[in-house]
């Protein structure tokens, strides 16, 4: 199976002003694929940073994607690092630069002379035009990788891996295995403790097991290689099957159930209306909850009262109090249901800024499970 890294090129990147979305699509492509994926990198606007980047990414892989960098300014690097680490010279493409001309008067312009740029391309390099936009990709092929540079802009990098990208992969390395994820979200118990009932599972070759932690939340990641997605599926199906027979109502949903939507959903085969009161959240609960009131200052009685008082105003079967208290580290939950009342102080140990997100999660957790075993 070919082994593969990504290089995502860009000061702005490292600079954090802009969020890299690229990385996280090629990976998921990559998987999908049955290529195995080693290591990411963001590197800077530096020609000799990213050659020599790139350098020991090919040494260690068949596969090697860069994105970003092909603009037509002088910060956009990426043409002579590839050419740089290869030991190639570049070369201007007049078929390339009329690529060029043609997407620019797509849009009513000229090509300005700088864009020239972008119609150079290491020696011997494979072409890869790009049908939505001004910047050409290409493929250079060494006798044991293939270094792939994609533009940056995400919907002209998505477009040009998915049309000409993929399949060049799938020629060049007969790639006939896919890989199918299945994720299992928990909630309920900590990392430590799924880990201490599913560990023997994770010690597996294929399909693969994998805890991710989340605040109030732990993902289980079942990944399965095979040459068909039937295949594929039936291999996690006996894994999936296992694993919630070990955690029972830990698990909540999977791939992209999310808690708040499990829990409403319980709520309504009740066919239960629900209220929430949040205070401190600063309208965490209220993107979960659609009906969400947050008094405004600080709690001034009970919460239960306050969960009380807003479920009466509102009309509601059910109603779910939070309010956190970051001094104490601390927060209080409050539920109301036709089958009965409860409350809860709860301690957190992380850091202040996830104890908002880490209460709701748990309060949702709690609704979730006292709806669904209400009698």
């Amino acid at each position: 199976m070919p082994t593969a890294e990504i290089l995502t090129i860009g000061t702005e990147i490292l600079l954090g002003e802009i969020v890299d979305t690229n990385t996280r699509h090629i990976a998921l492509t990559l998987r999908d694929l049955g290529v195995d994926l080693y290591r990411t990198v963001t590197i800077g606007d530096n020609v000799e940073r990213i050659a020599t980047a790139i350098r020991e990414s090919v040494q260690r892989n068949d596969i090697v994607i860069t994105t970003g960098g092909l603009g037509p300014t002088i910060d956009d690097p990426t043409r002579g690092a590839v050419a740089r680490a290869l030991a190639l010279e570049t070369e201007f493409r007049e078929e390339l630069w009329q690529q060029v001309v043609d997407a620019v008067a797509r849009y009513g312009r000229k090509a300005a002379e700088n864009q020239k740029r972008q119609a150079i391309v290491p020696v011997g390099a494979i072409a890869v035009k790009n049908p939505v936009g001004t910047a050409p990709a290409f493929i250079v092929e060494t006798a044991s990788c293939a270094v792939i540079s994609l533009p940056g802009v995400p919907n002209e990098m998505e477009h040009i891996l998915h049309e000409s990208v993929i399949p060049y992969l799938q020629k060049r390395f007969g790639l006939r295995q896919l890989i199918k994820v299945r994720v299992l979200h928990c909630a309920g118990l900590g990392e430590g403790t799924i880990d201490e009932r599913i560990g023997d599972l994770e010690l597996l070759a294929n399909p693969t097991v994998g805890l991710a932690a989340h605040t109030g939340i732990v993902d289980v990641r079942i990944a399965a290689k095979a040459e068909t997605e039937d295949q594929a599926a039936a291999l996690i199906a006996g894994i999936e099957k296992e694993i919630r027979s070990r955690l029972g109502k830990v698990v909540f949903g999977a791939d992209d159930d999310r808690l708040e939507m499990v829990a409403l959903e319980a709520v309504a085969q009740r066919g239960w209306s629900i209220i929430g009161i949040e205070y401190g959240l600063h309208g965490l609960l209220a993107s979960k909850l659609p009906r969400t009131v947050a008094p405004a200052g600080s709690l001034t009685t009970t919460l239960l009262e306050a969960t009380r008082a807003a479920r009466s105003e509102a009309g509601a079967d059910a109603a779910l109090g939070i309010a956190i208290f970051e001094v104490e580290r601390a927060a209080d939950l409050a539920l109301i249901t036709p089958a009965g009342q409860e409350t809860h102080r709860i301690t957190f140990g992380g850091p202040p800024r996830s104890l908002a997100r880490w209460a709701t999660n748990l309060a949702l957790n709690w609704l979730r499970i006292k709806v669904e075993d209400a009698s």
